[in-house]
């Protein structure tokens, strides 16, 4: 006899078997023992979580020969026959393999008009349903609204989306959820007493937390590890199995990016590939490890790691490393992990990753940062009359920038105008300082008052996308923040006028630009630019 895997030896044959979906079991059995079958049902949720059971054990429940029962005897001819497969009443269907629209005819609408050859009901499973074509929903539709009285249709798909709401609006929705690690845990420990294989608590702990919320996921997992060992399934033996890195490994290697000990982290690296652990693995061990010290940093509680060492080095870690360094580090290695996919050379890849992450971003140098900044020009002392060179003469002979006057319509709303006259001079101000802030800003003006919310009008998508989000947009924020009254705030908006056409619908004529002589210039214009974008480097803008 050929092997049964557990996943199909251990599948659920009472309702009272299907662990952590109590919400869809309770409201099902209610319904059958109250008599109010539904035509259709839609089961949705992620793989592995009993939607295709739950179908069975509902249509071994309709038809078991006893009675419509809320939990099937298990006993009689139907109930047995649904459970091997071989009821003609209850056809099973695989939309993923059978998704044209003949396949629906044939299946499904021709076959509807029979009665049930001896069960109470003709019920058709349809497994994967989003994956059945247009055309073949389309056949389906008119059937499904309506079907014979003794028909009934129970709708299986990991992709509520992909369903058509035509179909959706004519079924039950039953939603199925993950699994908790409680729950995965439960059900692993009964699996392995019923086959007298002796595991460690830890070692079903990490088979659960890597199954991602299914119990199919987890029974597979837990075959695998059973079929390599003789003995007792040990937390290393998982770890081996599923190809990750054990957690002081990984807390090791937390702990020397912490410290930015280079050499250490480059050799405990070394020590997991000799391991034969992959990047991609190491990635994956390190950010399921911050995703436990996030929760043990914030005091959330732990799904039951049912082992006192492991919850003190946990706690011990996150207490180390702080709040901010672990959320730090966990964007850093999302990132990684999301880039890896596309690297030749993952090894060497990863090591400068982690490096580069361990010794933070870098800083630029002080002297570059002097070069860059225009010299002051002295008119103390007398200079040599020396010929200019081609750039000096370019820099002396450019002209000075026009800032435009701003224009600042009339209101007979007191809050507006106020708004308005606030954030003319606050533009004007910035213009003179820089030539972005001239350019992007000069142009805008207060529409209206919204509750708490001054609205910005920007004449042009281009220019709104370069403002919001830039250092400009932050300097706006503080400098408005300043001289704002209490609670009110700004927000950008793209209008549909241009600034002449607005002073058209008022009445004035268009106004010309006026030069506007600058207040500073050299030195001083830098570190007014550097005051008002709140930094000692020069601005990227």
């Amino acid at each position: 006899m050929s092997h049964l895997a557990l996943y199909r030896k251990y599948r659920s044959q009472t309702f009272g078997d299907i662990v952590g979906q109590e919400h869809i079991t309770r409201t099902l059995q209610s319904a059958i023992a109250r008599g109010k079958i539904s035509h259709s049902y839609l089961f949705t949720g992620p793989r592995g979580t009993g939607k295709t059971s739950t179908a069975r054990l509902l249509a071994k429940a309709l038809n078991c020969e006893n009675r419509p029962a809320a939990e099937p005897c298990n006993e009689c001819n139907a109930c047995k026959e649904i459970t091997i497969g071989n009821c003609l009443d209850v056809v099973e269907m695989d939309a993923a393999s059978e998704s044209g629209v003949e396949a629906v005819r044939t299946s499904i609408v021709e076959a509807v008009d029979y009665q049930p050859a001896y069960c109470r009901y003709r019920i058709f499973i349809i497994d994967e349903v989003h994956d059945l074509s247009r055309q073949a929903f389309d056949a389906l539709l008119k059937t499904i609204e309506e079907p014979p009285d003794h028909v009934v249709f129970i709708l299986a798909t990991t992709e509520f989306a992909k369903v058509p709401p035509t179909v959706r609006s004519r079924c039950q929705r039953y939603e199925f959820h993950r699994g908790t690690i409680q729950d995965l845990v439960g059900r692993l420990k009964y699996v392995v007493d019923q086959e007298g294989v002796e595991t460690e608590p830890a070692a079903l702990t990490a088979i659960a937390r890597m199954s991602d919320g299914g119990f199919r996921d987890a029974l597979t997992l837990l075959e695998q590890a059973v079929l390599t060992t003789e003995g007792t399934i040990t937390l290393q033996l998982v770890y081996d199995q599923l190809g990750l890195v054990a957690d002081e490994i990984v807390d090791t290697l937390l702990a020397q990016m912490q410290h930015k000990d280079i050499v250490g982290l480059m050799a405990s690296l070394e020590a997991v590939y000799r391991t034969g652990r992959d990047p991609r693995s190491l990635l994956e061990s390190v950010l399921y490890r911050l995703a436990e010290l996030t929760r043990a940093a914030y005091g959330v509680e732990s799904d039951g790691l049912g082992d006192a060492t492991q919850e003190a080095a946990l706690k011990s870690t996150s207490t180390s490393l702080g709040t901010d360094r672990i959320l730090s580090f966990r964007a850093a290695m999302a990132e990684a992990h999301k880039n890896i996919r596309d690297v030749t050379i993952p090894r060497i890849w990863l090591e400068a990753e982690l490096i580069r992450i361990s010794l933070g971003p870098a800083e630029p140098s002080a002297t570059v940062v002097e070069v860059a900044r225009p010299k002051p020009v002295s008119v103390e002392k007398p200079q040599p009359k020396v010929e200019p060179r081609p750039a000096e003469v370019a820099k002396v002979a450019e002209p000075k920038p026009v800032i435009p006057v701003v224009v600042i319509e009339p209101t007979d709303d007191p809050q507006l105008a106020n708004a308005r006259q606030l954030w003319a001079n606050l533009t004007q101000e910035m213009a003179v300082q820089s030539a972005v802030a001239r350019e992007r800003l000069i142009k805008t003006r207060v529409d209206r008052i919204e509750g708490h919310l001054a609205m910005v009008e920007f004449a042009s998508a281009m220019v709104m996308d370069l403002v919001v989000g830039s250092r400009l947009e932050k300097a706006i924020r503080e400098s408005w923040a300043k001289v704002a009254p209490d609670g009110v705030e700004l927000t950008f908006f793209l209008g549909t006028k241009t600034a002449d056409q607005r002073a058209a619908a008022a009445g004035q004529a268009a106004i010309e630009p006026t030069a506007v002589e600058l207040p500073a210039e050299g030195e001083r214009l830098v570190e007014m630019v550097h005051e008002v974008f709140g930094t000692g480097e020069r601005s990227s803008e």
